[in-house]
């Protein structure tokens, strides 16, 4: 069986080569029409492209990667969800890398997406040293920080402000009348976790609550390890828990239900992120929302300007407010 090349496709859908060219690398530059007259060509010929060969003629590929602190959390499933929408309306592909919270594998997946000739990098990074990123720069490749703050001008970025997060989060607990709190957080080497750690602290002030904060810092941020923090604050239980996510919130929920604590009526509890299953639960969980969609989308339409229009790309560092969401699980 003989290998269908462009000049087919060009034949079949009555264009150039060149318009078949541009359908597959930069379909912005041509017309709706026209494009789905190609698209349609290519589906009956079943016309695959040698991508290696195009990305070693252009020196890059139509690929974009996505490297995320937790594939496992929800947050980031609905973060990929928006990056893939706008990266597949471009004509790009995206490759996904996950970090695990660690320096050492995203350095290593950093590396393997540069092997690929990536055009750019949307990340969420596992730690604040510039180091990796300044050498995907270095390297042509373009980066935009997600659901992270640039600390430079010259730098894209889409964030949440997590201290407001935190702030929201404890003032609707002590405004429920709660006396003393509990703080369950992953790493707080991760900034997500240290700012929603300050706006907590942060809120105590303004309420002028001096009391101490029972802090709980668990290795991972998963519902098996929020199990873990509710056996060590069943013994001496607060009035209220604020947890640094949501699968945190879910797992200590499930802890404390196991040993018969009541939620909220014995103690109310806040997540942070409003995934899915928080509306879900035996006790649907209060949380903070962020636009994760949102953030996906808006990150990716920065990265690919970028890629697309260097000479006329203005960066911009976009920070969203987050929302409190009320539900059962607080009073």
């Amino acid at each position: 069986m003989s290998t269908v090349s462009i000049k087919d496709v060009a034949a079949r859908a009555g264009v150039s080569p060149g318009t078949v060219s541009n359908t597959l690398n930069r379909p912005e530059r041509v017309s709706p029409e026209t494009r789905a007259r190609v698209e349609r060509a290519i589906r009956e010929l079943g016309f695959v492209r040698h991508g290696s060969a195009s990305t070693l003629r252009a020196g890059h590929s139509r690929t974009v990667g996505l490297s995320v602190l937790d594939i496992a959390n929800p947050f980031f499933t609905d973060v990929a969800a928006g990056v893939e929408d706008i990266a597949g309306e471009r004509g790009y592909a995206v490759i996904l890398a996950n970090s695990a919270e660690s320096r050492t594998r995203e350095d290593r997946n950093l590396l393997v997406l540069a092997e690929h000739r990536v055009r750019g990098v949307l990340i969420t990074p596992a730690g604040e040293d510039p180091e990796p990123l300044d050498r995907l720069r270095e390297r042509g490749i373009n980066v935009v920080l997600l659901d992270h703050p640039a600390q430079r001008s010259d730098q894209c970025s889409v964030a949440v402000d997590h201290v407001a997060g935190g702030r929201l989060a404890t003032s609707h607990l002590l405004d429920g009348g709660a006396e003393r709190l509990a703080f369950v957080t992953g790493p707080l080497s991760i900034r997500q976790c240290r700012e929603r750690q300050e706006g907590m602290r942060r809120a105590l002030r303004t309420h002028g609550r001096r009391g101490k904060v029972t802090e709980i810092v668990m290795p991972e941020m998963n519902a098996r390890t929020g199990q873990q923090a509710a056996e060590k604050l069943v013994s001496n239980l607060p009035d209220a828990i604020f947890c640094a996510n949501d699968l945190l919130a879910l797992g200590v929920l499930r802890g404390l239900i196991q040993r018969g604590v009541r939620v909220p009526e014995d103690v109310s509890l806040i997540g942070y992120d409003d995934i899915e299953f928080a509306a879900a639960s035996a006790v649907t969980l209060s949380s903070v929302r962020q636009p994760t969609y949102q953030l996906g989308r808006i990150a990716t339409e920065l990265l690919l300007d970028e890629c697309d229009n260097p000479g006329r790309h203005a960066h911009q560092q976009i920070m969203f407010q987050p929302e409190l969401v009320i539900r059962e699980s607080t009073r």
